[in-house]
């Protein structure tokens, strides 16, 4: 199956270094916001996101407002793919309640999984805002989900595969989109 590029390395960053921006203009600063990576790789999404608004705004401690949100347990798939791994969840230390919380992922397809993450956030608190920023919306949702900052638009196929690698976990950064009827 061959595969084609669509983000390359810097593509990447200036999706996040935008997103960066409208989460900021969004939340008309930095106070109160909590970002939250979806594992695997919206983790070190949410990092480089935090980093970038903290190069944004001096005054904000990037490692003081991310975190991490397993939804494994919240998943309505368990029962097809019972073996999966559970990552753990990482708060920052103020929690997350009466916060402007973003949640981080890598693609929004169906929206389950933002789904999954929006019931194991209410296991843990109750934010006053919950955004969705994710690198890649592919589209084909089965749920009546957005995202509020989206790196790039990309629509595909529903037998298409779009691949994110990312460095910290794949050695590259990259957005491939293979399958389909190529």
């Amino acid at each position: 199956m061959r595969a084609r590029q669509v983000l390359d390395a810097a593509e990447i960053r200036r999706a996040i270094a935008r997103i960066a921006h409208e989460v900021l203009e969004h939340n008309k600063g930095a106070e109160d916001l909590v970002i939250l990576g979806i594992p695997s790789r919206g983790v070190p999404l949410a990092r480089r996101l935090a980093q970038r608004i903290a190069e944004i705004e001096p005054s904000v401690d990037a490692d003081a407002i991310v975190g991490s949100l397993d939804v494994t347990m919240h998943r309505d798939d368990l029962h097809r793919q019972p073996i999966r791994s559970i990552s753990p969840t990482e708060l920052p230390q103020g929690g997350i309640d009466d916060k402007t919380v973003v949640l981080v992922d890598d693609v929004l397809f169906s929206g389950r999984t933002v789904r999954s993450a929006l019931d194991a956030l209410s296991d843990l608190g109750r934010p006053r805002v919950v955004r969705l920023a994710v690198l890649v919306d592919r589209g084909h949702r089965e749920l009546p989900i957005r995202a509020d900052h989206v790196g790039k638009n990309l629509p595909t196929a529903a037998d298409e595969r779009v691949q994110v690698r990312l460095a910290e976990l794949d050695g590259e950064d990259t957005v491939e989109i293979s399958g389909g009827d190529q």
